[in-house]
């Protein structure tokens, strides 16, 4: 099973789910969102989000491909560009944060870790480009709009809440602790395979091998 992370771009911004790809919950405020959904636009308004976020901040968005499917994405962005972020009651996100608009993993790819790869690929992504931290406004009930990502999956991938409220919480999640967490095993693995002899590490390789899942 091959797995690649691709930025979101106006030409691959179809490989969304189709309900995901005509949203605009996060990039309008409601009142332009209602206009744009009345006018049958909404899909033209995602794509001028997006392309504008690119030329004026860079990558808003990855997609993960298994076996050349998508099987799921999240979008991101400081919060300047994301005009519904206000009306939460938890707001403002901290100003040294991006902020996780939504992330979806479809169902036919579900528990398969994906969520958490996602999520330490756009920490490594932000903290490149200057920011500490992700934030994100989580969804405690489960019940509402499936744009705001469940809090459960928030604290499973690592966020802790740090506003609290009956229903919006806000959580945060320190891109170091995140990026450093991925490159500590890499490095880990690194040291193991490198301190093997050549005949052990084929064996050990040969192993890993036979007993991987196959997807």
């Amino acid at each position: 099973m091959s797995r690649r992370i691709a930025n979101i771009t106006l030409d691959n911004i179809d490989d969304m789910p189709r309900r995901c790809r005509r949203c605009v919950f996060w990039e309008l405020d409601p009142v332009a969102r209602s206009r744009a959904e009345e006018a049958g636009g909404t899909e033209l308004e995602k794509e001028a989000w997006v392309s504008s976020a690119l030329l004026e901040w860079g990558s808003c968005g990855k997609i993960i491909y298994v076996d050349g499917v998508a099987a799921g994405f999240v979008m991101f962005a400081p919060p300047a560009y994301v005009p519904r972020s206000v009306a939460f009651p938890t707001s403002p996100v901290s100003p040294d944060a991006v902020l996780l608009m939504t992330a979806k993993i479809l169902d036919d790819f579900a528990g398969q870790g994906l969520g958490r790869v996602l999520i330490q690929s756009v920490a490594k992504d932000v903290v490149r480009r200057g920011f500490r931290a992700i934030e994100a406004f989580g969804d405690l009930r489960g019940e509402g709009t499936r744009c705001v990502v469940p809090a459960e999956y928030l604290l499973a991938v690592g966020f802790k809440t740090v506003r609290p409220h009956h229903r919006w919480p806000r959580l945060r999640l320190e891109v170091k602790n995140a990026v450093s967490w991925r490159e500590e095993v890499e490095v880990a693995l690194e040291r193991l395979l490198g301190s093997m002899a050549p005949e052990a590490m084929l064996r050990q390789v040969g192993s890993a091998a036979g007993t991987a899942p196959t997807g």
